[in-house]
């Protein structure tokens, strides 16, 4: 699709031109005045800040502990400091943060490397090396996105800079020519696709930002020539990935890094060609990926999640805003409007990306303009190609996974529901602790918050200790706490339990759906999600009944195993004996039918990066059922 638009251009390239240059005091002074002290505020905290100091020490962290963040908050923070600082300049134009703004592109210049330790490697799924070969850099997600950060910081400052030393520009152009514009020309990196290797959010996004640091480095024609075609076949290898549907199989989180970053790419090869790739937004496909975050929104910060996705996925901004203008959406406008409105950071000061501020600062006036009264509407509907189901009513969004365990940033999750009620979290999907060195190695699925007993789903007790050891992934014993040996002691002589196998192989099967005025009903099979082949049959029947509640049906042939079911819930759950019903919180009641056991045990929320989606602690409820049947009644 792009690589076919790409060779019809035979016009020369147009100068890309981001909003906008600080010498055009017209745009910034344009601003409203609340914009303009927003960023003059930033940029006057970013200027009592100090630079990080990266040392040696702090790349070799991630090889020798498994530790990412020593290195890349210092990393982030040197960017996100710099991008503060220019933009207070933009806004004020009164020369106090320049002496600032080059000691941080002195210092960006001056780093080694640009990659993160984490992915300081030349193949895919290698051992990262410990240090950084300077002399063949390696082009990741954030050496592109550093690359970008500094051909819009040159853009944006040139003139001023320009008045300093032109010797600047200079300096950043040679990074930009050494550890962007050669390798990318140079070098095959994975992310780039072959037509062959699956693809995931790391295209776009590199290709996104490497487009951004060719079109505003004044390159010569031919060689402009030769990234805009390379870029254009790598996006169509990142689009021959998603269904038509639109799905980001990676999640709403990651949808920031896949569906924008493609918007981000088309808008840059519109401003190269003067809209040569206008047409290309009213694509199904394009409308479709536009359209997604908003599809599986919940309400206010929360999102359906699985994968490594968080349930908190960030609010929506000015892209999101931008792509929904341009592929005609008015609804994702509206979310993205409602959510810059209320949102803490609308000119994100957080972001490591200085051309996303950009588009923030430009759109505020816009975004603000843009009516919000009106509710949102969301509709039942299935993505085929990912397996999600979602369904609403007026106080249930209901979400369950169909497909596999091959999803980019897979968990074993196939056949998990998610259930929210008043636009508060019910049934739960937990996400993704902070990334370490294990997350993306073959000890992957070692991490709990990976494994399928973490999920809403059915474990098997009873397989013989010989059998778990053949396959570590495909058991666990005793559900990883010892006071459930207590009460599952009898269920089985054996506590070791059958979870799910990740790999495309291990799947949903005859899965059928249905969409009426009344219901939504989905149905599958997920025994082949399993290992062990004494899970003949798992069948899974989930029905949101409008304007009444959720049932969901579990019919097993697994004997001599015996269910067990997970249940994650974010609010306090408490058995209650007499009724067979669980008391979630203040929220709902589940009734469970064909329960012989119940243990409710705590989930400790001590890391960082789920603190961000969970403020206390969560609870996994085990209930072992009696035969081969259980039932679910939600309230």
């Amino acid at each position: 699709m792009f690589l076919e638009f790409a060779q019809t251009y035979e016009k020369r390239f147009t100068s890309f031109a981001p909003p906008a240059p600080a010498a055009d005091r017209s745009a910034w002074e344009a601003l409203p005045q609340e914009t303009a002290d927003r960023l003059s505020r930033e940029g006057a905290a970013a200027l009592r800040e100090g630079w990080s100091q990266i040392l040696a020490t702090d790349f070799l962290e991630f090889s020798r502990t498994g530790n990412r963040e020593q290195f890349e908050s210092k990393q982030f923070s040197r960017r996100t400091r710099l991008n503060s600082l220019i933009l207070a300049e933009c806004a004020e134009h009164q020369g106090r943060y320049l002496d600032e703004i080059v000691n941080g592109l002195w210092l960006i210049c001056g780093e080694p490397a640009w990659q993160l330790p984490a992915h300081n490697a030349y193949l895919r799924d290698t051992p990262q090396l410990p240090f950084p070969d300077v002399r063949r850099p390696v082009l990741d997600l954030f050496a592109a996105e550093t690359g970008a950060v500094l051909a819009a910081a040159r853009y944006v400052m040139k003139e001023e800079l320009d008045q300093i030393s032109p010797l600047i520009s200079t300096l950043i152009q040679e990074r930009l020519q050494e550890r962007i514009l050669t390798p990318y020309l140079t070098e095959h990196f994975w992310w780039m696709g072959d037509g062959t290797s699956p693809m995931n959010n790391w295209t776009v996004w590199c290709t996104q930002n490497v487009l951004l640091a060719a079109a505003l480095s004044g390159l010569p024609q031919e060689t402009l020539r030769a990234v805009f075609e390379k870029a254009c076949r790598s996006i169509d290898y990142f689009l021959d990935e998603y269904g038509e549907d639109g799905c980001c199989d990676e999640g709403a989180q990651y949808y920031r890094h896949a569906g924008l970053c493609l918007f981000g790419c088309m808008e840059i090869l519109n401003g190269m060609t003067g809209g040569h790739f206008s047409a290309l937004y009213q694509e199904l496909k394009i409308r479709n990926i536009a359209a997604y975050i908003r599809q599986v929104h919940v309400s206010g910060p929360y999102y359906i999640n699985f994968s490594d996705c968080s349930p908190v996925a960030g609010r929506c901004s000015a892209r999101e805003f931008l792509f929904g203008k341009r592929t005609g959406d008015s609804l994702l406008m509206r979310l993205a409007a409602q959510d810059n409105r209320g949102g803490a950071d609308p000119l994100l000061a957080a972001e490591h990306n200085l051309y996303y501020r950009l588009q923030a600062v430009f759109a505020q006036q816009e975004m603000a303009a843009f009516p919000t009264d009106a509710p949102l509407p969301q509709e039942d509907l299935y993505y085929p190609s990912a397996g999600l189901f979602l369904a609403r009513d007026e106080r249930f969004c209901l979400a369950v996974k169909a497909g596999d365990n091959d999803d980019s940033h897979n968990h074993n999750d196939t056949g998990s529901f998610t259930i929210y009620k008043d636009g508060r979290p019910l049934f739960a999907d937990i996400g993704v602790e902070t990334y370490q060195k294990k997350t993306f190695s073959p000890q992957r699925y070692e991490i709990w918050t990976m494994q399928s007993q973490y999920h809403n789903l059915p474990s098997f007790l009873g397989c013989e200790a010989e059998k778990a050891a053949e396959c570590p992934y495909g058991y666990e014993p005793s559900f990883g706490d010892p006071r459930s040996r207590e009460i599952l002691a009898a269920s089985s002589p054996s506590l070791c339990a059958a979870i799910q196998h990740n790999g495309p192989e291990y799947r949903a099967s005859q899965v059928e759906y249905a969409f009426q005025p009344d219901q939504a009903r989905i149905q599958m099979d997920i025994a082949g999600a399993y290992p062990d082949p004494r899970v003949r049959s798992y069948q899974r029947t989930v029905i949101l009944e409008k304007g009444k509640g959720i049932t969901i049906w579990d019919r097993a042939d697994c004997a001599p195993l015996k269910p067990v079911l997970s249940l994650i819930t974010y609010e306090t759950p408490r058995w209650q004996e007499e009724d067979s019903a669980l008391l979630i919180g203040d929220l709902a009641q589940c009734r469970i039918q064909g329960a012989s056991a119940v243990l409710i045990q705590r989930l400790p929320i001590t890391d960082n990066r789920l603190k961000t989606a969970w403020e206390h602690d969560m609870w996994r409820t085990l209930v072992v059922l009696k035969g081969n049947e259980g039932k679910l009644e939600i309230r």
